[in-house]
């Protein structure tokens, strides 16, 4: 029974996965065969550190990123979930709404913001009256990516913590009522740290999620001119026209390590609780 999803995960991750770490040590152009002369060893890495002009800002996004989803968008996901949880009238309403940024596609949802920020005809500078060129100016596009993103992220972060409140034990809200605990202090001081396994795979979601952040700035601009995310910059040089794919899979290498951090810590969290 598991072997086949085995293989198929085996074949279609694991091995493209190794395929691309090898590649990093080549500067195959993807034309021809991968001969012996084609291999650089850590050449790629080397420039991509020192000779790469778009990877460190890329890396900055990245943070930026991860930054803004972890401190906005996910205890804002955290506080709608709480209030969804008190059962208030609508709340089916209120959680189909909020839920229904995550399953539009992301060219759907860059044309809905393309209709707020553009400097022309955009609702945001129709109210306040400016002429910002909120996608194109480097000073803002990508603080209005991140608006676009946290507004899809928030409905999947409430949708995860409202299933762990769900699944909190009663008896936990009422005893913490007993001894006298506010609800503020009954959630964060009781129902917070009973919520752990939610509390780290959301951790993990985030991170990995902020790392490979890749269409909506795509669909923008193709990750130029402010918007360099080490996603744009992969692609850019494996399937654009420089062809690398020896440098663009160092790139991608470089976004496994860091992931491959994050999952270590998730798997040994994970198997630390089944003890």
């Amino acid at each position: 029974m598991v072997a086949i999803p085995s293989i198929v995960v085996v074949g279609l991750i694991w091995l493209p996965a190794l395929s691309s770490v090898v590649l990093s040590f080549t500067r195959w152009n993807g034309i021809g065969n991968l001969s012996a002369h084609d291999f650089v060893g850590l050449t790629n890495y080397r420039n991509i550190a020192t000779n790469y002009p778009p990877f460190w800002p890329a890396m900055t996004h990245n943070l930026i990123w991860l930054l803004v989803m972890f401190f906005v968008a996910t205890p804002a996901g955290m506080f709608l979930a709480v209030l969804l949880d008190k059962e208030i009238r609508g709340t089916r309403v209120y959680q189909m709404a909020l839920y229904m940024p995550v399953v539009l596609s992301l060219a759907l949802i860059g044309f809905i913001w393309q209709l707020i920020f553009s400097q022309q005809n955009g609702l945001l500078n129709a109210v306040t009256g400016s002429t910002i060129d909120w996608f194109g100016d480097q000073r803002y596009n990508l603080w209005a990516a991140l608006v676009a993103t946290s507004w899809r992220q928030v409905g999947y972060i409430m949708l995860l913590y409202l299933a762990g409140l769900k699944a909190v034990d009663h008896s936990l809200r009422e005893a913490a009522a007993i001894d006298g605990c506010t609800e503020s202090k009954a959630f964060f001081r009781v129902i917070f740290p009973v919520m752990r396994p939610i509390n780290v795979i959301i951790l993990v979601v985030t991170f990995i999620e902020s790392l490979r952040a890749f269409d909506l700035v795509w669909i923008i601009n193709r990750g130029r001119n402010g918007l360099e995310l080490i996603a744009t910059l992969v692609t850019q040089n494996v399937v654009g026209e420089a062809s690398r794919i020896g440098f663009g899979s160092a790139l991608a290498t470089v976004m496994l390590l860091i992931s491959s951090g994050f999952i270590v810590i998730y798997l040994r969290v994970v198997m630390k609780g089944d003890r």
